[in-house]
């Protein structure tokens, strides 16, 4: 996770260096010990020592190319079914991963303003929609989906008015749409949705996270009628 509070790692600095070290030290279970080594780096570039932190991740975790996904698809020859369903599988994660930082790329640049980014965002998203529609491909629909998912999260958390937040809103909820009625036909692509997600039916769970937030910006939402009418348009309950 990011934007971790270098103050309260540093308070309790001591206490969990002393679980790291016992972890790396006596644990066999890869995945503990690397969470350990993560909160390690974390300490050391809260401590301004950015270098001895990115020396950690450079030394203990793998790059892009040797994870577990690609690893699978890499075990079966190119002719074969269990190569096919990897490829996809692989291609519909990434694909859902590369919008997500597409979104970040476009939120977190500086150098645009809060509209521009609006602007850029809902450009972004009808080329991918656009592409969607006229190949049938899910690529482009996932792409579109986490990318003005994103989006629309950090309208919410990070400034963006009423009238920003909407516009991305729906545009993502069209986007929701069409991935959830692509997943229904492709058994790889529903497979892939349900466990990012944790559901079977991507719009109707959206929309209900978003109609029983508790969240304070989020409720502040609802109580603007254009918001809830396009959050009902899209509620089949």
């Amino acid at each position: 996770m990011a934007d971790n509070d270098s103050t309260v790692l540093l308070e309790h600095k001591d206490e969990f260096l002393s679980i790291c070290n016992k972890i790396i030290d006596g644990c066999t279970e890869e995945s503990l010990r690397l969470n350990a080594w993560n909160m390690r780096a974390k300490i050391c570039y809260a401590e301004g020592k950015t270098e001895e932190a990115l020396e950690i991740y450079r030394s203990k975790f793998t790059n892009w190319y040797h994870t577990l996904g690609q690893k699978n698809e890499q075990l079966f020859a190119k002719n074969t079914s269990e190569y096919y369903y990897w490829v996809q599988k692989n291609m519909y994660e990434l694909a859902e991963f590369a919008g997500d930082k597409l979104g970040k790329v476009v939120f977190f640049d500086a150098q645009l303003s809060i509209q521009d980014k609006v602007k850029k965002a809902l450009k972004y998203g009808e080329w991918f929609l656009t592409a969607a529609k006229e190949t049938n491909e899910a690529f482009f629909a996932i792409v579109a989906h986490s990318f003005l998912g994103r989006m629309n999260n950090d309208l919410i958390y990070r400034g963006g008015t009423d009238a920003d937040t909407i516009s991305i809103m729906n545009k993502y909820l069209v986007a929701t749409q069409r991935l959830t009625e692509l997943s229904l036909k492709n058994t790889v692509l529903f497979e892939v949705t349900t466990a990012c997600h944790d559901t079977d039916n991507l719009l109707q769970w959206t929309v209900d996270r978003l109609l029983n937030t508790k969240h304070c910006r989020m409720e502040e939402l609802l109580n603007n009628p254009e918001y809830a009418k396009i959050l009902n348009k899209y509620n089949s309950k």
